[in-house]
């Protein structure tokens, strides 16, 4: 079963260069093991754009768009064998130190 994790935590926090080396390594050990399927950091809330269409109209926002302490910076899509092995994924990755990820199923019909 897939999953997208979307990695949650402050933009504008400081992120020690370890992380960076240890996400690597997370990265390197999920695609060995043939989970993860992709993912990549996010560029911060200031460049994102939001569309919306009511009646017809297409409605353009320029992020952010709510104040909250965290944000989501990057995602990964991996393929569990089910929720348990997913939830054992996140918490291998260094950014479950730092913020929080949130482990959601891809829908399937």
């Amino acid at each position: 079963m897939q999953y997208m994790m979307l990695i949650c935590g402050d933009e504008h926090a400081e992120v020690a260069p370890e992380v960076f080396a240890d996400t690597g390594a997370w990265v390197a050990e999920m695609e060995e093991r043939g989970v993860r399927k992709t993912g990549n950091r996010l560029r911060p809330t200031e460049t994102a754009t939001m569309v919306r269409v009511r009646d017809g109209e297409t409605l353009l926002s320029d992020g952010p768009f709510a104040e909250t302490k965290e944000q989501i910076l990057g995602f990964d899509l991996i393929d569990c064998a089910d929720l348990e092995e997913a939830l054992e994924i996140a918490a291998k990755h260094p950014s479950a130190r730092l913020g929080g990820i949130e482990v959601r199923p891809i829908w399937t019909p």
